[in-house]
């Protein structure tokens, strides 16, 4: 029965709290191990942004795979790093890994996929932040168009300004759903799953605040799901 080191990896403290993202990084990483009769001897954890490669936990889970024999599993590629530099190195590093969600994957198609991905994570970014610069460019306010203050404010008003902050909401939801769509395309679908994305990447909610799965839930809804 083959050894295993799980290395499961949240973005930030709130979900490490919570356990938000990590019981589903568990379940798949169980159930894949399950399947292949492998058996879980060690399990790492670590609140940590994948774009920071100087994580104490996940080299701990290299070390420990190393010293053992063991074989490191996570649930995703991106659970590792969103590097790909990093990626291919811990490829080269001896230590034996797969994923969850692509098991089969050789050494040769982990290093083109942490290549693809680290690319993809660029294009979101750079598609968001050209949306978020179009906005502004068009003086659109950035800020917090749909707060409840804000709302109940406007209501003490006329109604052209109730529309014309739930008009801001919208073009504020419109100009993440490219965004959105293409983390759903990665395979990330939960609100709580998007919601970690949106953080890594730096996005802002319309409060300019950090995003849960709440805040996604609303989204969405402008959005129309």
């Amino acid at each position: 029965m083959s050894r295993v080191a799980a290395y499961y990896r949240v973005s930030t403290e709130g979900q490490g709290r919570s356990g938000l993202g990590l019981e589903a990084q568990r379940q798949s990483v169980r159930a894949l191990c399950e399947g292949r009769g492998w058996e879980i001897v060690a399990e790492f954890t670590e609140v940590e942004s994948g774009k920071r490669n100087d994580r104490p936990q996940l080299h701990a889970a290299l070390d420990h795979a190393r010293l053992t024999g063991s074989k490191l599993v996570v649930a995703k590629l991106d659970r590792l790093s969103r590097d790909a530099a990093f990626t291919l190195q811990l490829r080269n590093s001896g230590v034996d890994f797969t994923c969850a969600d692509n098991p089969d994957v050789n050494r040769l198609t982990i290093g083109l996929l942490a290549v693809i991905n680290e690319d993809e994570r660029e294009r979101i970014s750079e598609r968001t932040k050209a949306a978020l610069a179009a906005a502004k460019a068009r003086g659109q306010r950035l800020g917090n168009p749909n707060g409840a203050a804000a709302l109940r404010r406007a209501g003490k008003g006329n109604g052209a300004s109730v529309e014309s902050i739930k008009a801001n909401a919208d073009s504020f939801a419109e100009g993440l759903r490219d965004t959105v769509e293409r983390i759903k395309a990665t395979g990330v679908t939960s609100l709580a799953g998007i919601a970690s994305e949106l953080n890594t990447l730096h996005m802002k909610t319309a409060r300019g605040g950090h995003w849960h799965a709440s805040s996604v839930r609303n989204l969405l809804a402008r959005l129309g799901g």
